[in-house]
């Protein structure tokens, strides 16, 4: 399997510090997430997940879209589209979230690697472009627009536009959830990142519902808990939540941006929930953080490091510290 960042037990062996030492910022994910209540009702662990149980109605209000499909993460998503297609030759993005190269890979679809400023050069000979929106690492952004005009130019020919919105949902403006369900459209979501609830593993795909009928055959019933399901619920209908942390992480963000400038780092780009940096040191820098206790991800292609956000103040005040005692940058 890929490398991804999160495996804290294995980092906490590797350096011999306890897992509660560690400032983890190794993913992406909101450190301050959705408050999950203590008690949850007995039922979601004595009865089987059903589809009417109001998830997928909270879900089509929350994503103002009609056309979805709950899935467990939208990593489930990732490794069972590219079994809904005939060999295709598939357009992703680099760097970007390696899963999406390596399950189309696997199914036995050719990939181009196009870079963002040459997809116009290749859209015509794509069957597929998978595009992260915000990218992951790179933080860039696609217009609503660009998107539109790559989405028609490949339906025309019954191709296909996957959308990963996992870290869109701080900036729902850029999103195409209510663009679908169109034919030659797919669109992720994910509850993981702006709701920090990654452990739930609950994501949507937003499709036209040939696709998602062919999609759920693939995986099968009760893909998600019954537990996840009550609680992505909630969280999904938690408005005031919801419009607090947007304003929250989109300042937090800009705080980790200065800290990262005023600390010598270059080249520095990201979205609400990370900020990533090119610089040839990263693994000195990657080893210096981590025999302080802090957990970043590490990229070799490019040599690159990516922060994610701080939980508490102190935590940040570490983070600083130790930024500004690196010796390499």
């Amino acid at each position: 399997m890929l490398e991804h960042g999160g495996n804290l037990n294995a980092i906490s062996r590797q350096y011999d510090r306890a897992d509660a030492d560690w400032i983890d910022l190794s993913t992406g994910i909101n450190p301050n997430g959705w408050p999950v209540p203590d008690k949850l009702p007995e039922s979601v662990w004595s009865q089987l997940p059903q589809n009417d149980d109001g998830l997928l109605s909270t879900a089509q209000k929350y994503y103002q879209c009609d056309s979805l499909l709950a899935v467990s993460g939208s990593q489930a998503a990732i490794q069972n589209l590219p079994h809904c297609r005939a060999h295709s030759r598939v357009g992703v993005l680099s760097p970007a979230y390696a899963e999406h190269q390596y399950a189309w890979q696997q199914a036995g679809h050719e990939i181009v690697i196009v870079d963002p400023l040459t997809i116009d050069d290749h859209i015509s000979s794509l069957d597929v472009l998978i595009i992260i929106n915000p990218n992951n690492p790179t933080g860039q952004l696609f217009s609503q627009e660009q998107l539109r005009e790559w989405h028609q130019q490949l339906a025309q020919r019954e191709g296909w536009l996957i959308v990963d919105e996992a870290f869109i949902d701080v900036s729902p403006e850029y999103s195409l959830s209510t663009d679908c369900p169109q034919e030659g459209l797919i669109v992720l979501r994910s509850i993981g990142k702006f709701f920090g609830l990654a452990g739930l593993r609950v994501g949507f795909v937003l499709a036209e519902k040939r696709l998602l009928d062919l999609l759920a055959e693939h995986l099968g019933p009760w893909p998600i808990a019954n537990a996840s399901r009550y609680l992505c619920q909630l969280a999904l209908a938690d408005t005031q939540w919801q419009e607090t942390t947007r304003h929250s992480l989109k300042q937090q963000s800009l705080r980790l941006m200065t800290l990262l400038s005023n600390s010598g780092f270059q080249d520095i780009s990201g979205c609400a929930l990370f900020q990533w940096s090119k610089t040839e040191n990263v693994q000195q820098i990657h080893q210096q953080l981590a025999s302080q206790g802090i957990y970043t991800r590490l990229f070799t292609q490019p040599k690159s490091l990516r922060f994610g956000l701080a939980k508490t103040e102190t935590q940040w005040q570490r983070l600083e510290s130790a930024l500004q005692g690196l010796s390499v940058l």
